[in-house]
Formats: C-alpha cells, sequence, structure tokens
C-alpha cells in the first residue's frame, strides 16, 4: 500500500502529541515547538490551551490502542463529532489542493482538533482500518503510524524492535552472562 505523505499531516501531528504526552516531554514551549513544526500559523500555547490539548490527546491515544476496525472507526467518529465544523478543499502557499478540517481564523485548539481527527479519519481509510498502534516493546508508551510496504510494523522504532529481539534472545538462554 503507498501512502500519500503530503496528507500525512494530521496522523503525524496525532502521533507526536501522543507519544509527547506519554514520554513526558509535554509542556506549553514543546507543544509550541511541535505544532510550528507542523507548520501552524500562530502556534501560542498558554495553560489553557494546554490543559484543552492534554485531553484531546489523551482521547486521541484511544484511537491508537483500538483492537478493532469497529472500535477504532467509532472512537475516531467521536473525535470527528467534536473536532470538524466542516470539510473543504483548498490551495495556498504553493501547496497543491487538499482538505482543510477547520478555518484559519479558529482557535488553535479547534484547528488541532480538526487536523488531527480528519488525519486519522483520512488515514484509516486508507489504511483498511489498521496501522495504527501502541509499541510492542514491553514498557514502551509510544504509539504510531505504520506507513511501511508490508504494514505489519509492531514497534515504534527501530530501537525498540532491537532491545526486543536482544531481550528475547537473551530469554532463550544464548547469553550467557557476558557483559
Amino acid at each position: 500500500m503507498q501512502f500519500n505523505h503530503d496528507n500525512m499531516s494530521g496522523v503525524r501531528v496525532a502521533e507526536e502529541l501522543v507519544n509527547m504526552l506519554g514520554g513526558g516531554a509535554w509542556d506549553e514551549g514543546a507543544l509550541a515547538d511541535l505544532l510550528a513544526a507542523h507548520l501552524f500559523h500562530n502556534p501560542q500555547v498558554g495553560a489553557f490551551e494546554e490543559a484543552l490539548l492534554r485531553d484531546w490527546t489523551t482521547r486521541l491515544r484511544a484511537v491508537f490502542e483500538s483492537d478493532s476496525e469497529k472500535d477504532r472507526c467509532a472512537t475516531v467518529n467521536a473525535l470527528l463529532e467534536q473536532g470538524v465544523k466542516r470539510v473543504f478543499l483548498t490551495v495556498h502557499d504553493g501547496l497543491g489542493p487538499h482538505l482543510h478540517f477547520a478555518e484559519t481564523s479558529d482557535s488553535l485548539v479547534e484547528r488541532v482538533r480538526a487536523l488531527t481527527a480528519g488525519g486519522l479519519a483520512i488515514f484509516i481509510t486508507e489504511a483498511a482500518g489498521g496501522r495504527l498502534g501502541t509499541c510492542a516493546r514491553d514498557g514502551c508508551p509510544k504509539v504510531f503510524a505504520d506507513t511501511s510496504r508490508g504494514g505489519r510494523r509492531a514497534y515504534c522504532s527501530a530501537r525498540c524492535g532491537n532491545a526486543e529481539a536482544v531481550m528475547r534472545y537473551r530469554e532463550r538462554g544464548h547469553y550467557a552472562g557476558r557483559p
């Protein structure tokens, strides 16, 4: 399956928000930096916005943790209902035609909600219901959107996959206790 990476910003913002919150790097400055990196205009985050985005991000995590397509769709539908007022096609800033889920005049929180809910819906549609998950390494809180060709990703990163493989190798008794 081939993904249009130009349309991936919503799912990537969702993924990064969830990982930021789960990784303990969550604060107003880090949020503003993340949103600026994803080209949000005026990404000024105060205590009010931070609290609303924290709550929203907790709801986003549930999408990645869903065990079935049906549950995942229901979770995203609830996010769409709260986060998206309207959908429209636009061109600007040298970009080709793309969808917007919020007006530029909407608040920062409204724009984040709309982009992440809409982006997750598009990604799930393109991925036929799957390809979102949580890292399989015990103790890792990270989530991921699998855009690999095979669609069998189980870890948030190669580092976690390698750490898990080393642990399994050692558990099988192949490690003789050498440093």
